[in-house]
């Protein structure tokens, strides 16, 4: 008890002499060091409710993973420590406020009982010979918790306060503090222990322990951000067992520890609505996300069984590939790819590796159906990993290169490997853009190597490592596969003039485009003008808003046939390097059409999407604005009325705009028709340099 009374008793003291020195009344002194405790516990309080609310957020994936692996208590408590570590989830401060509050019940019992030393500031051996020393005036010896409360009780008779007055064993002022203290509050006696064999007054605290903890409860089961998920079953029966334990406790404690309990539940009501107010879970947790998955998870249909069983297969087999990857010793490349069609990006590069070299590709997907799991190469080596075990696994990647398209490295889940330093991250990029208005902040900043595609890039980044003092990167002169690739192709095709000429309407799909703005009014003139118009809206667009484009469909029901065709199946381009001129808003197709044809385009100039607000701080302004000029023509959205006149405006320029379009892109893009050959041996140069 001693070891008590010094640990948590005398910091504790403070607090309630600067309580008491403030009210000069014991009842409202532990009233008001409730509610500073409460203040000072406020910030662990707040990061328990971030906590929670992770808990939350984790709870539907953690209900998938015991459904998928039900039976499996070891890859259970694996899945869930991924899930843990990936959103910094920690279990262990739920349990903060309670590990807390026991050191805090414990310190106040100690003060109540001894306020000697803990309100007085009277020191522990003076406060024994006080109590010795009433005591033996009494004919009594005064013992156990309560001593130092009898002994104050006694100097409350003014013979005993003049006779420890006259033994010099307190000061005046400090006997006339202790006669002044009443230690009752509201007609109850707080240092006395109420007694469950004895009914008193002493009673009403038990009581109204019990009743504040049954308010506590009740509200909880609705605001708190995890007793709200909880079963009615459940929430019940934790109430009732803190009813009765705050019941059962506050009868074997003093009555000032009961004021305490009752005042640190009422406060924590006002708490929890400050904290959902700083924390709103609503604005942090998807609850009808929520509720649809527990509605799959519930169902028990044969089809939703089926769809289960194809999650539980697919886990199994991502948890398989994982440790075949880790398992495989020697790994000298990774390829990461984020979706099947992301292979045409490296095409070209692994290609070269597989015809020139034996070394093994391991390929990275997080498509369990990408198109490499159908190639029959020995040297290629596909694997799945999801993005929910992506983080974890990039963590711990042990291969000299990785090669990818995903930029922000290290910004968000995908971190550099902490397993293998070294590891030489290249980046490619999935676009022909500007690296300054499409990207983020930052988006490359932890990237080894850069395999530019033309001029613009190197000056780009060599102009954002001198404006935010970053260490230089390798930029590799590489050019882009995809337009290699798309020209071979394109030089398949046969020559077909159209007739009539072919306009092909491919927008973005970002906020305002073509197909959101002004869509109707540019079908109308074209066609009218005696032109062919193919619509073909971004897939995106379409899968956001199948009953826009149905509705779009049905408007022009009347007209579809040879002269205007709504495509939406996107498994060929033919059209898209068919047509003799491309409209479109700020859709990277506009680059890959005019380099592979050599024909015009017109923009829309809808609002652009701006990635990095930065962008115009740079010297050189981005390709996205600069080629509208070079391709094509710009217009606005409210000229679309005169859109058939700049079509044929266009058509009366094609031949110019064909060899300045030659002449733009023989300029801005590197390796034209052999990217892939110099990517590969750059990466071929850069591990024999690690050999």
């Amino acid at each position: 008890m001693e070891i008590i009374n010094s640990l948590f008793g005398a910091p504790l003291g403070w607090i309630m002499r600067l309580c008491y020195d403030i009210v000069h009344d014991y009842g409202i002194t532990i009233i008001l060091f409730t509610l500073i405790s409460k203040i000072i516990l406020l910030p662990i309080s707040l990061l328990v409710q971030k906590n929670s609310i992770k808990m939350v957020k984790l709870q539907p994936e953690i209900d998938e993973i015991k459904s998928l692996y039900a039976g499996d208590k070891e890859r259970i408590a694996e899945e869930q420590y991924k899930l843990f570590e990936r959103e910094g989830y920690s279990p262990a401060v739920g349990c903060l406020p309670t590990v807390l509050q026991i050191p805090i019940i414990l310190g106040l019992i100690q003060v109540i009982y001894h306020p000697l030393q803990h309100l007085f500031r009277v020191a522990k051996d003076t406060a024994a010979a006080v109590v010795a020393f009433v005591g033996n005036m009494l004919g009594t010896v005064f013992s156990g918790n309560s001593a130092e409360l009898q002994a104050i009780e006694a100097l409350h008779r003014d013979e005993i306060a003049e006779a420890v007055r006259n033994a010099g064993l307190l000061t005046p002022e400090t006997i006339e503090k202790i006669r002044a203290m009443r230690l009752d509050f509201l007609g109850i006696r707080l240092t006395e222990t109420p007694s469950i064999k004895e009914p008193g007054i002493l009673w009403i605290v038990p009581i109204l322990s019990a009743l504040s903890a049954l308010a506590l409860c009740l509200y909880q089961d609705r605001a708190n951000v995890l007793q709200r998920e909880q079963g009615k079953l459940q929430q019940w029966g934790m109430t009732i067992f803190l009813v009765l334990f705050s019941l059962y406790f506050t009868f074997l404690v003093p009555a000032g520890i009961g004021v305490y309990w009752i005042c640190s539940n009422l406060m924590a009501i006002i708490q929890m609505m400050i904290l959902n107010r700083i924390y709103a879970p609503e604005k942090y947790i998807d609850y009808e996300a929520r509720k649809v998955r527990k509605e799959r998870l519930a169902d028990n249909s044969e089809e939703a069984a089926a769809k289960r069983e194809v999650e539980r297969k697919l886990s199994l087999r991502e948890h398989e590939d994982m440790n075949r990857f880790y398992n495989t010793q020697n790994k000298l490349v990774m390829f990461y790819s984020e979706k099947s069609g992301f292979y045409n990006y490296f095409a070209e590069i692994i290609e070269y590796l597989l015809a020139h070299t034996k070394i093994m590709i391991h390929y990275v997907t997080g498509d369990p159906d990408d198109q490499v799991f159908r190639m029959n190469e020995p040297n290629l080596i596909p694997y799945y990993v999801s993005d929910r075990n992506l983080g974890t696994f990039f963590a711990q990647l042990d291969v000299p290169i990785v090669v990818m398209t995903m930029p922000d490295l290290q910004t968000f889940h995908i971190k550099r490997s902490v397993v293998k330093k070294d590891i030489e991250y290249i980046y490619v990029f999935h676009g022909y853009g500007s690296t300054t208005i499409q990207y983020r902040k930052g988006a490359f900043d932890h990237f080894d190597t850069i395999f530019c595609i033309g001029p613009y890039m190197i000056n780009e980044i060599r102009e954002t490592e001198a404006k935010y003092g970053l260490k230089e990167k390798k930029l590799i002169k590489h050019g882009y596969g995809l337009f290699d690739r798309l020209l071979r192709e394109y030089d398949q095709l046969p020559e077909k003039p159209n007739d009539p000429r072919m306009i092909l309407i491919a927008p973005s799909h970002q906020p305002g485009n073509i197909l959101e703005s002004c869509i109707d009014e540019i079908i109308e003139n074209l066609y009218a003008a005696g032109y062919k118009v193919v619509v073909r809206p971004h897939p995106q667009f379409v899968k956001r808003n199948p009953d826009f484009m149905t509705e779009l469909e049905n408007r022009y029901a009347e007209k579809i046939g040879d002269r205007l065709v709504f495509e939406t199946n996107f498994t060929t381009h033919t059209s898209v390097y068919t047509a003799d001129m491309l409209i479109t808003d700020w859709s990277g197709v506009a680059c890959e059409f005019s380099f592979v044809t050599k024909r015009p385009a017109l923009f829309i100039n809808t609002p652009i999407k701006i990635i990095n607000p930065e962008y115009d701080k740079y010297v050189n302004k981005p390709v996205e604005i600069a080629y509208r000029d070079i391709c094509g023509i710009s217009i606005d959205p409210g000229d679309v009325s005169k859109i058939a006149d700049h079509v044929s405006e266009i058509f009366a320029r094609e031949n110019d705009f064909h060899q300045t379009i030659i002449n733009y892109f023989e300029e801005n893009v590197y390796n034209i028709g052999h990217s892939g050959q110099n990517g590969a041996k750059y990466i071929i140069s850069s591990l024999k340099n690690r050999q």
